[in-house]
């Protein structure tokens, strides 16, 4: 069975609407949450995929994301063993900061509706191909910017950078297909957590557009699952259990 890997940064943010679709392709998943103080793993080989998800802080936050350093090494373990990596918001600029860019804190929040353009670098990218032109939610916490020659596959109504391919089996997304509105909801009640002052507008409007939202969802992950061949299940070592010997034996 297929396996992915899923880092949670926050305990709002999770694979959401995206977790049934995996689970309907036979694909599982294992959560690791580094922000608990859980360790995260230092090999690739026992997982098909590597999924960073959304954050409550920048990635450059070094007092609320220690781990930030460890969770660059997972993703260069994970591209040294050519298993895909996709990053969600928080993930997405991790993605994007593994490929040599530089984050930066401000602006604090970043949280809208904007059509996904296509752009010449994405012009034969499935992904950008998919959601050109729909309506897609971007949701994060400061900014990355894109190292010289990683141009973005997709840019939102200003211009700014909302996906990144920066190698073939990695994507970096700002907007977020696995969001649903109760998921925003539970974000509003994390203790300490800061959120956009209109979050109860963007509730209601995920809410009032939700039958499209899904629609650009389900092309999203569809045109991931083409990009990075995530239907093919890659090789595992074996796992050997180990029995401690007495002495004597």
């Amino acid at each position: 069975m297929k396996k992915f890997l899923a880092i949670q940064h926050s305990y709002s943010e999770f694979l959401g609407a995206l977790e049934t679709q995996l689970e309907s392709r036979d694909i599982g998943f294992a959560y690791a949450r580094p922000f608990t103080g859980q360790a995260l793993p230092v090999s690739a080989l026992q997982y098909d995929s590597l999924w960073l998800l959304g954050g409550a802080y920048p990635v450059c936050d070094a007092e609320h994301c220690p781990w930030v350093a460890d969770e660059l090494r997972l993703i260069g373990a994970f591209r040294r063993a050519g298993r895909p990596v996709v990053g969600l918001g928080f993930g997405g600029l991790l993605v994007a900061l593994a490929a040599g860019g530089t984050a930066h804190a401000e602006p604090r929040h970043r949280a809208y509706f904007t059509t996904a353009r296509k752009t010449a670098a994405g012009h034969d990218d499935p992904l950008a191909r998919a959601v050109d032109g729909r309506t897609v939610f971007v949701m994060v916490n400061g900014r990355v910017e894109l190292p010289a020659g990683a141009a973005p596959v997709l840019v939102d109504d200003e211009g700014d950078w909302i996906a990144v391919r920066p190698e073939p089996l990695a994507y970096g997304l700002l907007f977020r297909p696995e969001l649903k509105p109760g998921m925003l909801e539970d974000m509003v009640m994390e203790a300490a957590r800061e959120t956009p002052e209109d979050i109860g507008e963007l509730i209601a409007r995920m809410r009032a557009d939700w039958t499209g939202a899904q629609r650009a969802n389900d092309l999203a992950l569809a045109a991931l699952v083409s990009a990075l061949d995530l239907m093919r299940e890659r090789r595992k070592p074996p796992l050997f259990a180990l029995r401690a010997v007495k002495s004597g034996e």
